[in-house]
């Protein structure tokens, strides 16, 4: 049962703003669900999607307000979602009448002025896309101008990302691609953990290396595996071998259901329990670890 007695903490004191609820005879003082920001990254096809899907499900279900934000131009997080008519949802890169209203320039047209700090923080209220307690943002591709300089799209979209990873008290979930083009060293900071997701083969090691030394560049440091389609012992000692400098957050078994649900354009996360216990463990490292966990009384 999600708990809506939003409350704060500050210092020693606690504010309550809602009613408790009773459950079995017995008072239970609920706390804040306090915010975590997740990225997730890795090679294409490593399973970032899944993995980003069912740690959404799983923190909405715990009753944290989530948002999940699909930043990978291969956008497949609404479907894995369970979205209906996926393919309907506009990015907020094309979004031309939003970027124009926002940062005085049109997409595509020479406009030499425009705003890089645009008015963003009501965005997610209108434009965020709601199922099941997660609200679901496509951020689009981060465009450069023939400059180098970020074009309107861009300057709205890092100023958006910035937004929801610092000023949101909430947990945000990002389904990124390989690179982490929509982090910058402000952003960056605000990640309580960026996941890579890994594969038992040569071309997800390197990936996962090369992520790691671009994170690095900007200040983010706070660095976890997950390692997915894991077939046996062997598998398990290939990475974790190849992979040593970093820490793995856990091991996703593969699954040929998860397949065959994929092939029947079914969402993969309802496809497998094996996949759901090993993302629920997941999910609960990454609780146990934060001092943001929510607290129940």
């Amino acid at each position: 049962m999600p708990y809506d007695i939003l409350s704060r903490v500050s210092g020693s004191q606690v504010f309550i703003n809602a009613e408790c609820y009773a459950r079995e005879s017995q008072l239970f003082l609920c706390l804040v669900r306090d915010e975590m920001k997740i990225a997730i990254s890795g090679k294409g096809g490593v399973g970032k999607t899944i993995l980003a899907s069912l740690l959404s499900k799983f923190f909405a279900e715990a009753g944290y307000s989530v948002i999940a934000i699909d930043a990978d131009p291969d956008a497949n997080l609404a479907a894995t979602l369970g979205f209906p008519n996926p393919e309907e949802i506009t990015p907020i890169s094309d979004m031309t009448d939003l970027i124009e209203e926002r940062t005085g320039a049109r997409p595509g047209q020479s406009a030499p002025y425009f705003k890089l700090n645009p008015k963003v923080d009501d965005i997610p209220e209108r434009y965020a896309h709601k199922l099941d307690g997660i609200r679901l943002m496509m951020m689009g591709r981060i465009k450069r101008g023939g400059s180098g300089c970020y074009c309107p799209e861009s300057a709205l979209l890092q100023t958006l990302m910035s937004h929801l990873l610092i000023a949101r008290d909430e947990v945000v979930i990002m389904d990124m691609e390989a690179g982490i083009e929509h982090l910058g060293r402000g952003t960056a900071r605000a990640v309580d953990k960026l996941i890579v997701v890994v594969e038992p083969g040569r071309r997800s090691i390197e990936t996962a290396e090369s992520i790691r030394t671009l994170a690095a560049e900007i200040g983010l440091t706070n660095i976890a595996l997950v390692a997915n389609k894991v077939r046996n012992q062997s598998d398990r000692d290939f990475l974790t071998s190849n992979l040593s400098g970093f820490d793995f957050l856990g091991f996703i078994p593969y699954d040929q259901e998860i397949v065959e649900a994929d092939q029947a354009n079914l969402s993969p996360i309802d496809s497998s329990e094996q996949l759901k216990t090993a993302v629920a463990e997941i999910y609960q490292a990454l609780v146990s670890a934060s001092d943001k966990a929510p607290a129940t009384g």
